[in-house]
């Protein structure tokens, strides 16, 4: 009965929701996945307002289905000069080594949703049929600013507490990200050692056991089964990336996709080196904490992430991919290359499957 309230309320037939992945999501994957009955989302953490709007339009081109907004919501930057300069210091060698320099100055190449009331407005009278944050919550007036234009609204927790605080806020569904989850956390404290890191089954079952409203599961699920057993525990629907990465209608490079295909796939972890926010992918070159060196206190997020593109951009114009962002969640090594839309009916055929032993 929570899965069937929920489909209703976005207008959507199954319990699938493709996760927001800036840099992999596309209107081409949103509209395949909404198109197949699903909710297809984009991420618009890394535009403005403007680009936001063009991306509306052209996923809109594509489906007259509901589709997912995402935003990021997460402290915007405070330029602490010593810190930033300190990472970019331990950076050198490897810039250097390439036959470069790292950057003078950091940049925060990506603005907080906290701080953009433009995205608001844009939001408001583009009225996509949901909204979702990231990295925590705009405040309620926000949130019921867009729920007024008719927008249903999701928030990403990865602990109780941050799911409290969504509930305070208004929010219409929560997202439950375990730490199976491919891509940056959504945690609202990203400090060293404020990660909490829990499990997908006991992250749902605290927050449906405390909490009134309709959870999503995110982490790790990759089929059919894995739907199933979310659902079980409680969720109202499922959340999954890393499982639409090799599907044709996302941006992935062809160095991730092959990544995904080969024996890398099963080594994921966490950094906050790439970004300066946790995310989990596969390691490589920026997975810093795993080295053999101890580096200092991370840039801050998003300043971070221009060092982390910059060492990428450097090292790609040579041929390397070492210092690339590559996403993905613990399940990587069961995803699977055909189109989004038949990934849904396949993952559909699974779930019913296995709810039917």
């Amino acid at each position: 009965m929570n899965t069937h309230a929920l489909l209703q309320q976005l207008h959507i037939d199954y319990p699938i929701i493709q996760a927001p992945m800036v840099g992999v999501s596309t209107p081409e994957l949103a509209a395949a996945v909404s198109n197949a009955g699903g909710l297809g989302s984009i991420g618009l953490g890394a535009s403005t307002a403007e680009l936001g709007r063009a991306l509306i339009d052209k996923t809109r081109a594509l489906t007259g289905q509901p589709f997912n907004v995402n935003l990021f919501c997460h402290a915007p930057a405070r330029f602490d000069d010593a810190r930033n300069a300190a990472w970019l210091a331990h950076l050198r060698p490897l810039f250097e080594a390439l036959g470069g320099e790292p950057p003078t100055n950091l940049k925060e190449i990506y603005t907080s949703f906290l701080a953009d009331s433009a995205m608001l407005q844009m939001l408001i009278e583009e009225r996509p049929a949901v909204v979702s944050f990231h990295f925590g919550v705009p405040p309620a007036e926000w949130v019921q600013q867009l729920q007024a234009a008719g927008i249903f609204t999701l928030g990403c927790a990865t602990t109780l507490h941050e799911a409290q605080v969504l509930a305070d806020h208004g929010v219409d569904a929560i997202v439950a990200q375990g730490v199976e989850a491919g891509g940056h956390r959504g945690v609202f404290d990203d400090a060293p050692g404020k990660d909490a890191q829990l499990g997908l089954f006991a992250l749902l079952r605290l927050i449906t056991t405390h909490l009134d409203l309709p959870v999503i599961a995110a982490g790790g699920i990759m089929d059919g089964a894995g739907i199933a057993a979310a659902l079980q525990l409680g969720a109202s629907a499922v959340q999954l990336g890393t499982a639409f990465i090799l599907s044709p209608e996302s941006s992935a490079t062809p160095a991730h996709r092959a990544a995904l295909g080969s024996a890398r796939a099963s080594d994921t972890r966490i950094t906050s080196s790439v970004s300066g926010r946790p995310a989990r992918g596969l390691v490589n070159r920026l997975y810093l904490e795993h080295s053999a060196t101890h580096p200092p206190l991370h840039a801050e997020y998003p300043l971070a992430y221009d060092a982390g593109k910059a060492l990428h951009a450097l090292a790609a114009s040579q041929g390397s991919n070492d210092f690339a962002a590559e996403w993905a969640g613990q399940g990587a090594p069961l995803a699977r290359a055909m189109p989004a839309g038949e990934l849904v009916a396949v993952l559909m055929k699974e779930y019913a499957a296995a709810t039917a032993r």
